[in-house]
Protein backbone atom coordinates (compact mmCIF):
# COMPACT_ATOMS: atom_id res chain seq x y z
CA UNK A 1 0.00 0.00 0.00
CA UNK A 2 2.78 2.42 0.94
CA UNK A 3 4.59 1.55 -2.52
CA UNK A 4 1.18 2.49 -4.37
CA UNK A 5 1.14 5.58 -2.42
CA UNK A 6 4.24 7.07 -3.86
CA UNK A 7 4.00 5.55 -6.98
CA UNK A 8 0.38 7.26 -7.23
CA UNK A 9 1.78 11.21 -6.05
CA UNK A 10 4.63 10.40 -8.18
CA UNK A 11 2.99 9.75 -11.37
CA UNK A 12 0.45 12.79 -10.20
CA UNK A 13 3.78 15.00 -10.20
CA UNK A 14 4.75 13.89 -13.54
CA UNK A 15 1.47 14.71 -15.04
CA UNK A 16 1.21 18.29 -13.35
CA UNK A 17 4.98 18.71 -14.49
CA UNK A 18 4.33 17.58 -17.84
CA UNK A 19 1.11 19.64 -17.91
CA UNK A 20 3.29 22.90 -17.01
CA UNK A 21 5.71 22.62 -19.67
CA UNK A 22 3.01 22.58 -22.23
CA UNK A 23 1.20 25.19 -21.26
CA UNK A 24 4.79 27.31 -20.70
CA UNK A 25 6.43 26.22 -24.18
CA UNK A 26 4.99 29.08 -26.34
CA UNK A 27 6.63 31.38 -23.93
CA UNK A 28 9.98 29.26 -23.80
CA UNK A 29 9.81 29.37 -27.83
CA UNK A 30 9.28 32.84 -27.78
CA UNK A 31 12.34 33.39 -25.72
CA UNK A 32 14.30 30.80 -27.41
CA UNK A 33 13.63 32.13 -31.08
CA UNK A 34 14.62 35.66 -29.87
CA UNK A 35 18.08 34.34 -29.60
CA UNK A 36 17.67 32.55 -33.60
CA UNK A 37 18.95 34.37 -36.55
CA UNK A 38 15.63 34.98 -38.88
CA UNK A 39 16.38 32.30 -41.21
CA UNK A 40 16.43 29.50 -38.29
CA UNK A 41 13.12 31.33 -36.64
CA UNK A 42 10.35 29.15 -38.09
CA UNK A 43 13.10 26.64 -39.73
CA UNK A 44 14.15 25.35 -36.19
CA UNK A 45 11.87 24.17 -33.73
CA UNK A 46 13.82 22.97 -30.82
CA UNK A 47 14.57 25.03 -28.04
CA UNK A 48 17.74 25.36 -27.69
CA UNK A 49 18.75 27.80 -30.75
CA UNK A 50 21.41 26.14 -32.56
CA UNK A 51 23.20 29.76 -33.31
CA UNK A 52 23.06 32.74 -30.88
CA UNK A 53 22.31 36.47 -31.97
CA UNK A 54 21.45 39.24 -29.81
CA UNK A 55 20.74 41.31 -33.27
CA UNK A 56 17.19 41.21 -32.77
CA UNK A 57 17.19 43.07 -29.55
CA UNK A 58 19.48 45.74 -31.03
CA UNK A 59 17.53 46.20 -33.78
CA UNK A 60 14.37 45.96 -32.33
CA UNK A 61 15.28 48.26 -29.46
CA UNK A 62 16.37 50.84 -32.35
CA UNK A 63 12.23 50.95 -32.62
CA UNK A 64 10.20 53.06 -35.87
CA UNK A 65 11.04 56.31 -37.69
CA UNK A 66 14.02 57.54 -35.34
CA UNK A 67 11.49 56.51 -32.00
CA UNK A 68 13.26 54.08 -30.07
CA UNK A 69 11.48 51.23 -27.62
CA UNK A 70 12.65 52.98 -25.19
CA UNK A 71 9.83 55.70 -25.54
CA UNK A 72 7.20 53.08 -26.15
CA UNK A 73 8.51 51.65 -22.78
CA UNK A 74 8.20 54.80 -20.84
CA UNK A 75 4.75 55.69 -22.28
CA UNK A 76 3.12 52.46 -21.26
CA UNK A 77 4.50 53.04 -18.36
CA UNK A 78 3.12 56.46 -17.44
CA UNK A 79 -0.45 54.99 -18.98
CA UNK A 80 -0.22 51.68 -16.51
CA UNK A 81 1.45 53.53 -13.22
CA UNK A 82 -1.43 56.59 -13.58
CA UNK A 83 -4.52 53.99 -14.14
CA UNK A 84 -2.84 51.87 -10.76
CA UNK A 85 -3.25 55.06 -8.59
CA UNK A 86 -6.46 56.16 -9.99
CA UNK A 87 -7.62 52.59 -9.37
CA UNK A 88 -6.73 52.23 -5.98
CA UNK A 89 -7.72 55.94 -4.95
CA UNK A 90 -11.71 56.06 -6.83
CA UNK A 91 -12.04 52.73 -6.06
CA UNK A 92 -11.14 52.27 -2.29
CA UNK A 93 -13.46 55.51 -1.67
CA UNK A 94 -16.32 53.77 -3.46
CA UNK A 95 -16.27 50.50 -2.33
CA UNK A 96 -15.60 52.26 0.93
CA UNK A 97 -19.05 54.23 0.56
CA UNK A 98 -21.11 51.09 -0.51
CA UNK A 99 -19.53 49.14 2.19
CA UNK A 100 -19.69 51.60 5.35
CA UNK A 101 -21.81 54.41 4.45
CA UNK A 102 -25.81 55.21 3.92
CA UNK A 103 -27.13 56.81 1.59
CA UNK A 104 -30.33 56.88 -0.54
CA UNK A 105 -30.85 54.66 -3.35
CA UNK A 106 -27.98 52.22 -2.02
CA UNK A 107 -28.91 49.47 -2.89
CA UNK A 108 -30.17 50.52 -6.34
CA UNK A 109 -26.70 52.29 -6.98
CA UNK A 110 -25.01 49.45 -5.87
CA UNK A 111 -27.08 47.17 -8.45
CA UNK A 112 -26.31 49.46 -11.01
CA UNK A 113 -22.76 49.36 -10.53
CA UNK A 114 -23.01 45.34 -10.74
CA UNK A 115 -25.08 45.86 -13.98
CA UNK A 116 -22.04 47.69 -15.71
CA UNK A 117 -19.56 44.30 -15.15
CA UNK A 118 -22.19 42.65 -17.50
CA UNK A 119 -21.45 44.83 -20.45
CA UNK A 120 -19.31 44.11 -22.76
CA UNK A 121 -16.65 46.71 -23.53
CA UNK A 122 -17.35 47.02 -27.24
CA UNK A 123 -21.13 47.79 -26.83
CA UNK A 124 -20.08 51.09 -24.90
CA UNK A 125 -16.47 51.64 -27.15
CA UNK A 126 -18.75 53.93 -30.32
CA UNK A 127 -20.27 56.22 -27.37
CA UNK A 128 -17.47 56.69 -25.42
CA UNK A 129 -14.96 57.54 -28.78
CA UNK A 130 -18.06 59.98 -29.80
CA UNK A 131 -17.67 61.95 -26.60
CA UNK A 132 -13.47 61.78 -26.39
CA UNK A 133 -13.21 62.95 -29.74
CA UNK A 134 -16.03 65.65 -28.98
CA UNK A 135 -13.51 66.58 -25.56
CA UNK A 136 -10.57 66.76 -28.28
CA UNK A 137 -8.96 63.53 -26.23
CA UNK A 138 -8.28 61.65 -29.52
CA UNK A 139 -4.70 61.39 -29.69
CA UNK A 140 -3.98 61.97 -25.56
CA UNK A 141 -3.87 59.12 -23.17
CA UNK A 142 -6.76 61.18 -21.22
CA UNK A 143 -9.43 58.46 -23.06
CA UNK A 144 -6.89 55.84 -21.23
CA UNK A 145 -6.34 57.30 -17.34
CA UNK A 146 -9.38 59.69 -16.61
CA UNK A 147 -11.58 56.48 -16.39
CA UNK A 148 -9.53 55.10 -14.13
CA UNK A 149 -10.08 58.38 -11.75
CA UNK A 150 -13.84 58.07 -12.06
CA UNK A 151 -13.94 54.70 -10.43
CA UNK A 152 -14.59 53.05 -14.13
CA UNK A 153 -13.36 49.33 -12.56
CA UNK A 154 -16.62 47.73 -11.11
CA UNK A 155 -14.73 44.75 -10.98
CA UNK A 156 -12.61 46.22 -8.04
CA UNK A 157 -14.70 48.21 -6.77
CA UNK A 158 -16.65 44.78 -6.05
CA UNK A 159 -13.46 43.12 -4.97
CA UNK A 160 -12.98 45.95 -2.06
CA UNK A 161 -16.75 45.93 -0.72
CA UNK A 162 -16.12 42.27 0.13
CA UNK A 163 -13.12 42.86 1.79
CA UNK A 164 -14.25 45.60 3.49
CA UNK A 165 -17.67 43.78 4.88
CA UNK A 166 -14.80 41.41 6.11
CA UNK A 167 -13.76 43.96 8.67
CA UNK A 168 -15.27 43.72 11.85
CA UNK A 169 -17.61 47.69 12.48
CA UNK A 170 -16.53 47.47 16.18
CA UNK A 171 -13.64 49.19 14.54
CA UNK A 172 -15.46 51.93 12.96
CA UNK A 173 -17.54 52.49 16.52
CA UNK A 174 -14.69 53.03 18.76
CA UNK A 175 -12.95 55.39 16.05
CA UNK A 176 -16.38 57.46 15.74
CA UNK A 177 -16.39 57.40 19.84
CA UNK A 178 -12.69 58.94 20.13
CA UNK A 179 -13.92 61.59 17.81
CA UNK A 180 -12.86 60.08 14.20
CA UNK A 181 -14.33 61.42 11.37
CA UNK A 182 -15.65 59.12 8.15
CA UNK A 183 -12.92 60.01 6.49
CA UNK A 184 -10.33 59.46 9.16
CA UNK A 185 -11.80 56.49 9.57
CA UNK A 186 -11.28 55.50 6.07
CA UNK A 187 -7.65 56.77 5.82
CA UNK A 188 -6.97 55.46 9.26
CA UNK A 189 -8.91 52.09 9.88
CA UNK A 190 -10.11 50.70 6.46
CA UNK A 191 -7.00 51.41 4.03
CA UNK A 192 -4.29 49.65 6.61
CA UNK A 193 -7.20 46.81 6.71
CA UNK A 194 -7.58 47.04 3.01
CA UNK A 195 -3.84 46.53 1.51
CA UNK A 196 -3.91 43.56 0.03
CA UNK A 197 -7.30 44.10 -2.22
CA UNK A 198 -5.73 47.12 -2.94
CA UNK A 199 -2.29 45.36 -4.28
CA UNK A 200 -4.50 42.72 -6.17
CA UNK A 201 -6.16 45.99 -7.75
CA UNK A 202 -3.10 47.12 -8.17
CA UNK A 203 -1.58 44.52 -9.43
CA UNK A 204 -4.11 43.58 -12.24
CA UNK A 205 -4.94 46.88 -13.27
CA UNK A 206 -1.16 47.16 -14.03
CA UNK A 207 -0.79 44.25 -16.19
CA UNK A 208 -4.57 44.36 -17.70
CA UNK A 209 -3.34 48.23 -19.13
CA UNK A 210 0.16 47.17 -19.85
CA UNK A 211 -1.43 44.07 -22.11
CA UNK A 212 -4.19 46.19 -23.52
CA UNK A 213 -3.79 46.61 -27.16
CA UNK A 214 -7.59 47.75 -28.08
CA UNK A 215 -7.88 50.77 -26.59
CA UNK A 216 -4.39 51.79 -27.30
CA UNK A 217 -5.02 50.91 -30.84
CA UNK A 218 -8.55 52.93 -30.90
CA UNK A 219 -7.50 56.01 -29.19
CA UNK A 220 -4.05 56.57 -30.74
CA UNK A 221 -2.85 56.72 -33.74
CA UNK A 222 0.08 59.17 -33.51
CA UNK A 223 3.67 57.40 -33.75
CA UNK A 224 5.23 59.12 -30.59
CA UNK A 225 2.55 58.45 -28.58
CA UNK A 226 2.68 54.63 -28.98
CA UNK A 227 2.72 52.03 -26.28
CA UNK A 228 5.18 49.23 -26.23
CA UNK A 229 1.64 46.73 -27.55
CA UNK A 230 1.48 49.20 -30.78
CA UNK A 231 4.80 49.02 -31.17
CA UNK A 232 5.20 45.49 -31.24
CA UNK A 233 2.19 45.57 -33.45
CA UNK A 234 4.07 47.98 -35.88
CA UNK A 235 6.96 45.66 -36.43
CA UNK A 236 4.04 43.30 -37.77
CA UNK A 237 3.93 44.39 -41.74
CA UNK A 238 1.36 41.87 -43.54
CA UNK A 239 1.78 43.00 -46.46
CA UNK A 240 5.50 43.33 -46.63
CA UNK A 241 8.44 41.99 -44.78
CA UNK A 242 7.75 41.54 -41.13
CA UNK A 243 11.37 41.50 -38.69
CA UNK A 244 9.81 38.59 -36.48
CA UNK A 245 13.03 38.32 -34.77
CA UNK A 246 13.03 41.96 -33.33
CA UNK A 247 9.02 41.27 -33.02
CA UNK A 248 10.20 38.64 -30.58
CA UNK A 249 12.71 40.11 -28.96
CA UNK A 250 10.62 42.99 -27.90
CA UNK A 251 7.88 41.19 -27.22
CA UNK A 252 10.11 39.15 -24.55
CA UNK A 253 11.02 42.28 -23.15
CA UNK A 254 7.77 43.71 -22.75
CA UNK A 255 6.89 40.25 -20.43
CA UNK A 256 9.72 41.43 -18.18
CA UNK A 257 7.85 44.63 -15.99
CA UNK A 258 4.26 42.46 -15.83
CA UNK A 259 6.48 38.97 -14.49
CA UNK A 260 8.78 41.28 -12.25
CA UNK A 261 5.83 43.00 -10.38
CA UNK A 262 3.54 39.70 -9.96
CA UNK A 263 6.23 38.10 -8.35
CA UNK A 264 7.33 40.32 -6.18
CA UNK A 265 3.98 41.20 -4.87
CA UNK A 266 2.70 37.32 -5.31
CA UNK A 267 2.26 36.36 -1.67
CA UNK A 268 -0.19 39.95 -1.53
CA UNK A 269 -2.25 39.13 -4.58
CA UNK A 270 -2.88 35.30 -3.12
CA UNK A 271 -3.59 37.01 0.21
CA UNK A 272 -6.06 39.51 -1.65
CA UNK A 273 -7.89 36.74 -3.46
CA UNK A 274 -8.05 34.05 -0.38
CA UNK A 275 -9.19 36.83 2.20
CA UNK A 276 -11.71 38.77 0.34
CA UNK A 277 -15.25 38.07 1.74
CA UNK A 278 -13.94 34.57 3.54
CA UNK A 279 -13.69 36.96 6.72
Amino acid sequence: MAYHSVYSRLLKHVVIIALGLLMLYPVLWLLSSSFKPNNMIFADPSLWPKEFTLEHYRNGWKGLQGISFGRFFANSAQISLMSVLGNVVTCSLAAFAFARLDFSFKKVWFSLMLVTIMLPYHVTLVPQYIIYNKLEWINTYLPLIVPKWLAHDSFFILLMVQFIRGIPKELDESATIDGCSQGQIYWRIIVPLLLPALITTSIFTFMWTWDDFFSQMIYLNKIDLFTVQLGIRSLFDPLGESDWGALLAMSVLSLVPVMTIFFSFQRYFLEGIATTGLK
